[in-house]
């Protein structure tokens, strides 16, 4: 049951309900005026956990030689349901809080693995995605003790550990592995052959990372048999798990699961599909040369899905959390790419890593929350930048013709009052050798003289071909 919100709602939790994801944390008892101290471990009669359980009982009767995953929300994401994303901070100003609050979430992991273990299940993965928003440092500091303890308990019961994150973790699978677990598993974010040879010589099994939204749910089954036969030839056959990255979109065509199934064991097809030439699809790719020059600022959040995937949902409200101060200024998006024109956006845009802000369509965050004031203060930069453009697009000069005389001078007082009046920015360049006159096109008997020159910016921290700057050229020729 990939549900990362089933200890939370037991502890208090709101949640959002949705017709195609798994519910999503809508409110945070630590952040609202609870304290740890009012939180006590639930029991199988909180929440949604009965039902879990049941269900567990009820798969492990019906398939007795099947063996059953069971999940539990790592400690770290668990405490960030509690306590918001105001946990980021408390890091920094009280790590002795965060402290206390991730052993007490190690406390309901290890009360729910051991429900899961006596209902009859055969590995407990503890699922702990958040861990991707910090770094190593941070993970042993506040993570790593109370994981090393979850997987002894679990190993004490005889069962198998499996530590699951998602997101942009590469930065952490070394300190995943010091906390013992029997496995590893990741989504597409992190390179397999780095997880294997991270894994593999300390003795430790890896699984994933089969792509959930441009294969097994948009893809077709030569596509899913592809991407799994590549994860096989990368993963090898010693110690490898191969499974979708995360949990499942509930849309996935049950035949690309099929067809992965019919792969796995028919060596015969995995020679087929191996030697078989991949059709020529390449994905479409917008134009988005001319993205982020309206006159709002637009912030494009690029997630799996913000309803089923807590890094995406936390992105997505610290965005949401900080565009009212920028009321009539800034627009925020979300783009979920388990939806076709969303991937074809995210490849637009060049975007490799899930969740990621973009801002007037630059990478801005990979795979990171901001804090709230390096969100506002990214924003801002954007703003003062599109600002400047402005002005410079404003700018103008106004070049003089002509000998010093009192025409030439009445002639540039008067461009001096206009430029007032109007509030323009005008700069008024004066030429009097009679050769700079006649480059002009001016005759020096036909002086005083105006030439109007306007600056336009053509391109900003790029090199343009030079098929667009001939284009640029010939506009002015």
């Amino acid at each position: 049951m990939f549900d990362l919100q089933v200890e939370a709602e037991a502890l208090g939790c709101q949640l959002n309900w949705a017709k195609d994801n798994p519910p999503a944390v809508s409110s945070h008892p630590l952040a609202n005026g609870k304290s740890l101290s009012d939180l006590r471990i639930p029991t199988q009669k909180d929440g949604r956990i009965g039902m879990m359980i049941q269900a567990t009982r009820t798969l492990r009767e019906k398939f007795p030689d099947i063996a059953l995953y069971g999940l539990i929300t790592g400690p770290f994401t668990l405490a960030l349901h509690l306590r918001g994303t105001e946990l980021f901070m408390d890091m920094y100003d009280n790590p002795g809080n965060i402290i206390d609050l991730i052993a007490f979430c190690e406390k309901v992991g290890e009360t729910v693995a051991g429900m899961l273990v006596d209902a009859g299940c055969d590995i407990i993965a503890v699922v702990d995605p958040m861990t991707s928003q910090i770094g190593p440092e941070q993970f042993r500091e506040f993570v790593t003790p109370s994981a090393t303890r979850l997987f002894s308990d679990i190993r004490s019961r005889d069962k198998f550990g499996s530590f699951f994150v998602c997101g942009h973790a590469q930065q952490n699978i070394e300190a995943m592995c010091d906390c013992a677990p029997d496995n590893i598993s990741i989504d597409e974010n992190i390179p397999l052959d780095y997880v294997r040879d991270i894994c593999v010589p300390r003795r430790i099994s890896f699984g994933g990372n089969m792509q959930l939204t441009s294969v097994l749910l948009l893809g077709t089954e030569t596509d899913a048999q592809q991407n799994a036969l590549s994860c096989m030839d990368i993963g090898g056959t010693e110690g490898y798990l191969l499974a979708p990255g995360c949990d499942l979109p509930y849309a996935t065509p049950p035949a690309n699961i099929e067809s992965v199934t019919r792969l796995v064991q028919d060596s015969y097809q995995q020679d087929i599909v191996r030697t078989m030439a991949k059709e020529a699809t390449p994905d479409r790719i917008l134009d988005m040369s001319d993205y982020g020059i309206s006159s709002k600022v637009i912030v494009d959040v690029i997630t799996l899905d913000s309803e089923a995937c807590a890094p995406c949902q936390y992105m997505v409200e610290s965005v949401k959390a900080v565009t009212p101060e920028f009321e009539g200024v800034v627009e925020w998006r979300e783009h979920k790419i388990k939806y076709r024109e969303a991937l074809v956006f995210m490849t637009s845009l060049m975007v490799k890593n899930i969740p990621t802000i973009c801002i007037d369509g630059n990478i801005t965050f990979v795979s990171r929350i901001p804090k709230r004031d390096e969100l506002i203060a990214a924003i801002q930069q954007r703003i003062y930048e599109k600002l400047r453009i402005k002005i410079q697009r404003r700018r103008a000069s106004l070049i003089v013709l002509g000998q010093e005389s009192e025409q030439r001078g009445i002639l540039e007082r008067s461009i001096e009052q206009a430029g007032t009046e109007l509030g323009a920015d005008i700069e008024i360049v004066v030429k009097s050798d009679d050769d700079d006159i006649r480059s002009y096109g001016v005759s020096p008997s036909q002086t005083p003289a105006v030439v109007m020159a306007r600056y336009e910016i053509k391109s900003v921290k790029a090199v343009p071909d030079i098929a667009i700057i001939k284009e640029w050229i010939k506009s002015v020729l």
